[in-house]
């Protein structure tokens, strides 16, 4: 049910755009785009897919087997047929068809292995489940990170650019001084080789800044055209649960990770009693009907109807020691399993930690970063006047607008850090889902 909802939100989704501006993509819409284009999705879909078929496939051995068979061939025979009546042997070779069909069923009445490999399926079924629903929470989280990377490398070319800017006007000015005598050579080809290092620099974040789209546009199947930027309306939201443990708690009973790992320990143990059923008897309930026309040489010109109802018992006494083997080498992949678990819980734990302390430290860090923007509007403010006054020259409101394109930028990576840290948080708790990408989508305009 889920996946049909997030694909019929993706194909609306697409409609609207492509009717729409088809050269913009908002933060929703990219995601929305993820879940019907992004081919590691599609890959973890089918996986779950074929994930949900093991518990049809366990339960099938507990269920009855009917199967049915017909021949008929042609055959050339060469007979002797003694007759008392003249004590002599008499040769033939007929020519006919043999037939034969058969239908029968089997009902297992006791059958070990069979319960549970049934027990294996249902168990492997929720499992892929669960690691689809982590596969899902990988996807947000990429598609929001390659969005953010797009968003930041944006920033990076416009400073990039306002750096290179600087150094020509510094170039303009040197001259100028150069003309006048108040200069030197020396001035000149220092700044002139300063701008062509910034020029590179400008080139070099153009090609990042490629990159990352491309980046974007691979995990949402589309070229994502303009993006949204973080709008005025930042916030931040107050952390619920507050306190580490509790979260730690949540993580420990809802991260699908954990819960498929869990599941995949269960599948390990259900796997040594399966082969541990490997010494045990099986019981079968056996219906059979067949029918055969002249369907041997000893019953040529016969024709036969059989009907055989009774029970079948197989019991194993031997196998090489197979059975024993296999059932030490389940137990060690048991074991193996149980330290995957454990190795898990310890990723999910620091994974968590990280998020929560970077949640944490992002309101004082975006608060302080917010106020060093501010400082430089005014700062741009006052230069412009000063060069209105003639106190200060253009070079002066470059260095200025530098400095406030760097901490706008800071501000930006920030913001960015506290909102992929609040889905991260989220993820490693399990809570993530489709309304947090609209929580996060409504930061950007």
């Amino acid at each position: 049910m889920a996946r049909a909802i997030r694909t019929a939100v993706a194909a609306a989704a697409l409609l609207a755009l492509a009717a729409g501006n088809a050269g913009a993509i908002s933060l929703q819409q990219a995601y929305e785009a993820a879940l019907k284009n992004d081919p590691q999705y599609r890959m973890h879909y089918y996986e779950k897919e074929s994930a949900q078929e093991n518990e049809i496939l366990g339960r099938s051995n507990l269920l009855p087997q009917v199967s049915a068979s017909y021949s008929a061939n042609r055959n050339v025979a060469d007979l002797n047929q003694y007759s008392s009546q003249y004590n002599m042997w008499f040769p033939s070779h007929p020519r006919y068809i043999s037939r034969s069909s058969a239908i029968q069923v089997r009902q297992p009445i006791l059958n070990l292995d069979g319960i549970v490999r049934y027990r294996q399926g249902k168990v492997q079924a929720k499992q892929g489940a669960q690691q689809f629903e982590a596969d899902t929470n990988d996807v947000i989280l990429r598609v929001v990170g390659a969005y953010a990377d797009a968003l930041f490398a944006e920033d990076q070319v416009e400073l990039a650019r306002v750096q290179r800017d600087m150094y020509q006007e510094q170039m303009k000015v040197n001259a100028r001084l150069f003309e006048k005598g108040e200069g030197t050579k020396t001035d000149m080809l220092e700044t002139k080789a300063r701008f062509d290092l910034a020029e590179a620099q400008l080139v070099e974040t153009q090609d990042n800044a490629q990159a990352m789209r491309d980046t974007l546009a691979g995990v949402i199947g589309m070229e994502p055209g303009t993006l949204d930027k973080l709008g005025t309306n930042f916030h931040f939201q107050p952390l619920k649960p507050a306190s580490m443990d509790e979260w730690r708690n949540i993580a420990l009973a809802h991260n699908p990770q954990l819960l498929s790992a869990r599941l995949g320990v269960e599948n390990a143990r259900l796997e040594i009693q399966r082969n541990k059923a490997g010494h045990a008897p099986r019981v079968d309930f056996i219906a059979a009907y067949s029918k055969d026309d002249s369907a041997s040489l000893q019953t040529y010109q016969q024709n036969s109807v059989n009907r055989t109802i009774g029970v079948q018992v197989n019991i194993p006494i031997y196998q090489g020691g197979a059975i024993s083997a296999q059932t030490r080498q389940a137990a060690d992949n048991w074991n193996r399993a149980q330290s995957d678990l454990d190795n898990r819980t310890n990723q999910v734990l620091v994974e968590l930690r990280k998020a929560y302390d970077l949640v944490q430290n992002s309101v004082a860090k975006v608060t302080a970063l917010e106020k060093a923007v501010a400082s430089g509007k005014e700062l741009m403010v006052a230069t412009e006047q000063s060069i209105k006054g003639g106190v200060r020259i253009n070079l002066d409101l470059l260095n200025a607008q530098q400095q406030l394109y760097s901490s706008q930028r800071d501000l930006a990576q920030a913001r960015y850090s506290y909102l992929l840290g609040l889905l991260r948080l989220r993820a490693a708790a399990g809570t993530l889902g489709d309304s947090d990408v609209r929580e996060v989508a409504a930061y950007f305009r």
